[in-house]
């Protein structure tokens, strides 16, 4: 009896380690695949980016300027958001300081991605709505006076956080946690005030996308001498409006995955399956999109990035016409 369970406990112990096996071993794939499509699309970013750096008119076109900062805040927030997922997969604890900095960038890019969407759709609407305007409009002084507004008004509500917990404990930055965004409140309230910006924030983006891109389409259609710009224009504002959801639904991640831990809990394999689903399609698949659908129909940027990304392969240098 006593040897029948010894081999019944041994059994279970084999069993538990092939289980713990398996699941690290899906761990790491999961963060391979994490890590090398996020690593892959910098790679793409990077690209674009120094496509747009390489021709001066390109640094002194608004929409070029707007699309320079989104592949820049795109390719840091898939950095750091890895970097974030990674430590959390590895259940890896960190100082305090070094969450607190990564929370930060994250939550700022993270904003930042919606922000600039819609401020590039408000400099597409001066364009073709207000043609005669459009070069004492959206100058690019005046376009990097807006980024660094984007920049404050997504910085605001974190620091202002850190700045009153820091008020009341000094210390507060010297522990090592486990690091996500609820573990850096004290207070319950600074987390609801949160979730109360973010869907201010959405409400307000979503306003100014759909004012824009309504205005965009009417005007579009009530082009009657050149059929085909109108077209070419409906189809711009059609995978802009695309572009845009995508990177607005975003802000469900939190939600989804709340939702998810409250049906499957936290540790089944399901949730830890959905849940990374819902990270690479939510979070990480709308910041990979972005040079694929602005840069792709761009007509002066997507043949320089072709030269550029097939190693200069080619002969002859594209030229570049903006319009």
């Amino acid at each position: 009896m006593a040897g029948s369970n010894g081999t019944i406990g041994d059994a279970s112990f084999i069993h538990q380690q092939i289980f713990k096996m398996d699941m690290d071993a899906a761990t790491s794939t999961e963060t391979a695949v994490a890590v090398l499509t996020s690593l892959f699309f910098c790679f793409i970013n990077c690209v674009m980016l120094f496509a747009l750096k390489s021709k001066r008119i390109f640094q002194e076109t608004p929409r070029y300027i707007l699309f320079g900062h989104m592949l820049m805040n795109d390719s840091v927030l898939l950095l750091v958001t890895t970097i974030m997922y990674t430590v959390a997969l590895c259940f890896l604890p960190i100082p305090k300081s070094i969450c607190t900095l990564l929370v930060f960038i994250s939550h700022c890019t993270f904003r930042n991605a919606p922000l600039t969407l819609a401020l590039m759709s408000l400099e597409r609407y001066i364009a073709i709505c207000f043609p005669l305007r459009h070069c004492n409009i959206a100058t690019p002084k005046r376009t990097g006076f807006a980024i660094g507004i984007i920049w404050f008004l997504s910085s605001i509500n974190f620091v202002t956080d850190i700045i009153f917990v820091l008020a009341l404990d000094p210390g507060y930055l010297a522990s090592v946690i486990f690091c996500t965004l609820e573990k850096l409140f004290l207070f319950k309230w600074q987390l609801d005030k949160y979730q109360a910006f973010d869907v201010l924030y959405f409400v307000s983006v979503a306003v100014i996308i759909i004012f824009t891109y309504i205005s965009i389409m009417i005007t579009a259609r009530s082009v009657s001498s050149d059929k085909d710009s109108a077209k070419k224009a409906l189809k711009t504002v059609l995978l802009h409006l695309i572009q845009l959801g995508l990177c607005l639904t975003s802000f469900l991640y939190t939600i989804i995955e709340r939702t998810l831990y409250m049906m499957t809990g936290s540790n089944s394999s399901l949730f830890i399956i959905l849940r990374y689903l819902n990270y690479l399609i939510v979070l990480i698949l709308p910041r990979c999109l972005s040079p694929l659908i602005y840069g792709m129909r761009d007509e002066a940027v997507w043949p320089l990035f072709k030269y550029l990304f097939c190693y200069r392969s080619g002969k002859v240098r594209p030229t570049v016409n903006v319009h």
